[in-house]
């Protein structure tokens, strides 16, 4: 699928110690290398700004601050971006509302298609 001969690195920014490891362990399935992850929002900018990567997902509320500004400044680098909440798709602001959404509980599945329909925009 979106997975070639060479590692796709992938940002994860998830505040959930399981959802983290179940998203470290989907992106290491398919083939990829995981960049982070991380919980804080902080941490996350500064990987946002500087750190190499094809792909982010990112957990949309982290501790209580939402992800927003991490993904403006993902989307400033024209790098797609994978929201995931429990608030499914209609919980994303109107700016990102075409953004793929991983609703949770998301299975294997799930993360498989929101990872094809990231790389193709």
């Amino acid at each position: 699928m979106f997975i070639d001969e060479h590692k796709h690195r992938i940002l994860i920014v998830e505040d959930e110690a399981m959802i983290s490891m179940l998203l470290e362990d989907m992106v290491r399935d398919w083939g990829g290398e995981v960049v982070g992850p991380v919980a804080k929002f902080d941490d996350a900018l500064v990987l946002a700004r500087d750190a190499e990567f094809a792909l982010a997902v990112l957990d949309l509320n982290l501790s209580g601050t939402l992800s927003y500004p991490i993904a403006e400044v993902i989307r400033g680098r024209g790098i797609p971006v994978i929201f995931a909440t429990g608030y499914g798709h209609y919980g994303l602001k109107d700016n990102f509302q075409d953004y793929p959404t991983l609703q949770k509980p998301f299975s294997q599945e799930d993360f498989a298609q929101a990872m094809t329909v990231a790389c193709r925009q």
